[in-house]
């Protein structure tokens, strides 16, 4: 198992860009609500500790899991964040309902970071047993929704620094000459 030696709330400070200037979304599943809440927990507590004003952090419920995919979606179109963070808990039942739900919200939320440009955080647990949730939402494995959180700032830092990189590219072109703006046409590179 992948937390096995590893204390998911654990994390060098020092390798965290800074965060104060950054917007977060987090969609958090009502559905396993002492887990999800658990994980809410941690990744506020994480965004904080590094600095993210509370005024910067937006918070979205929805009914479950699979409602994790529209919710970040509509964060991502009308919130103005660097990031989201969805946050979610599907435990194994006796159905092939746990597997379509599991790949579904895989699948979704994979597709948000493939179609947009603003990067969208799994922090879905799906585990066996309750014991295993709660063992990664505060317990003994740690809080995955730290380690989401962790991960969405270094996430909203590269996706800034790529903007910074590209205009700072399109900036020297301009002033080079090697790409000319003519208002109502496409940016054309000269040979």
């Amino acid at each position: 198992m992948a937390t096995v030696n590893k204390n998911l709330s654990d994390y060098d400070k020092n390798s965290v860009p800074n965060a104060k200037d950054f917007r977060f979304g987090i969609v958090v599943a009502e559905w396993n609500d002492t887990i999800t809440e658990g994980l809410f927990k941690g990744a506020i507590d994480a965004l904080l500790e590094n600095q993210v004003p509370a005024q910067h952090i937006i918070r979205w419920n929805v009914p479950g899991s699979f409602e994790l995919i529209y919710g970040s979606k509509k964060m991502l179109q009308t919130q103005n964040v660097d990031a989201v963070i969805a946050i979610g808990c599907v435990i194994q039942g006796q159905t092939k309902h746990f597997d379509f739900v599991c790949e579904g919200v895989t699948q979704g939320i994979k597709d948000l970071n493939v179609q947009t440009d603003i990067p969208v955080i799994f922090c879905v647990l799906t585990d066996n047993t309750m014991q295993q949730s709660i063992d990664r939402s505060g317990g003994i494995h740690g809080n995955k929704g730290t380690e989401a959180a962790i991960a969405a700032i270094k996430m909203a830092y590269i996706r800034q620094q790529a903007s910074l990189s590209h205009q700072i590219d399109n900036q020297h072109l301009l002033s080079s000459g090697a790409i000319q703006i003519e208002e109502g046409k496409p940016l054309e590179l000269k040979e």
